[in-house]
């Protein structure tokens, strides 16, 4: 029997870091096209900083709206890593050390000369009940509690412990896309894009102008739903309009295209 029902997940980036700008999140993209591929639909992400009140109450929130959550960041053995305390705290249990991930953590701080401390031991400790995402680059797992999956902030890192998640997790409907890039203008198309999007209320779809080096202007429209039959309708008459207006629309796999311009894009 097929699965028509849309499972959700939201994700949760934690880290003073990111909202200060000293560093860039490249992982919500990453797990966003992986829910994606699986039947999973991200619907919300926050940003949020090392604040414990702050994260237990916005996990407390989402962990009952959404089939999954995913969080990234704070699972280090520094100080401003309280994601797993708070974590254990929003679940109301305690925490344990897992004895394996310590052992194994202690050979390799050992192999480097360095010693075990109870600072390193922090990334052995987990809430009870968890299960252990483990990974072969870092000795330290991230780990699942309930709905609830515990990521690094490292993206190397994260991608490996999303890819052990990836096998706890169950899909729906998948979401497809068609794309069409025009250099017509947003203020061109609006009308008769919001006319396309009242025929297709089942239909998602969304505009996005770029500028990008050696191309100019355009703008990237983007369609996505589960009926796969419906969305190639809407697509036609998408470019069908994009060529009564006298543009040249050119099909574009949405897959590969990042929607707006990137830093990159503008040099």
């Amino acid at each position: 029997m097929t699965e028509t029902r849309i499972y959700t997940a939201s994700l949760i980036l934690i880290g003073n870091e990111l909202l200060s700008g000293r560093t860039q999140d490249k992982n919500l993209t990453f797990i966003a096209k992986g829910l994606n591929e699986i039947g999973i639909s991200m619907l919300a992400a926050y940003v949020i900083p090392d604040v414990r009140e702050t994260i237990i109450n916005l996990l407390n929130e989402v962990r009952t709206k959404y089939d999954y959550v995913f969080t990234t960041g704070g699972i280090g053995p520094t100080h401003d890593d309280i994601t797993t305390e708070c974590v254990a705290a929003a679940f109301g249990v305690g925490t344990y050390v897992d004895e394996e991930t310590a052992e194994l953590l202690t050979k390799r701080i050992q192999a480097r000369g360095e010693i075990m401390n109870p600072a390193r031991l922090r990334m052995a400790t987990f809430p009870q009940g968890s299960e252990l995402l483990k990974n072969e680059v870092s000795a330290a797992p991230g780990y699942k509690l309930e709905n609830v999956f515990v990521m690094a902030g490292v993206p190397r890192i994260m991608q490996l412990m999303f890819r052990e998640a990836k096998k706890h997790l169950r899909g729906g409907q998948i979401i497809k896309s068609r794309g069409a890039v025009t250099d017509i203008g947003e203020g061109t198309i609006a009308a008769p894009l919001a006319e396309l999007q009242k025929r297709y209320p089942m239909i998602d779809i969304g505009s996005y102008p770029q500028m990008r080096q050696n191309v100019g202007f355009r703008v990237s429209i983007v369609l996505r739903g589960t009926n796969e039959h419906i969305l190639n309708r809407a697509h036609e008459e998408l470019m069908g309009f994009l060529h009564d207006l006298g543009g040249n629309p050119i099909e574009e796999d949405p897959q590969t295209t990042q929607g707006s311009a990137e830093p990159e894009d503008l040099k």
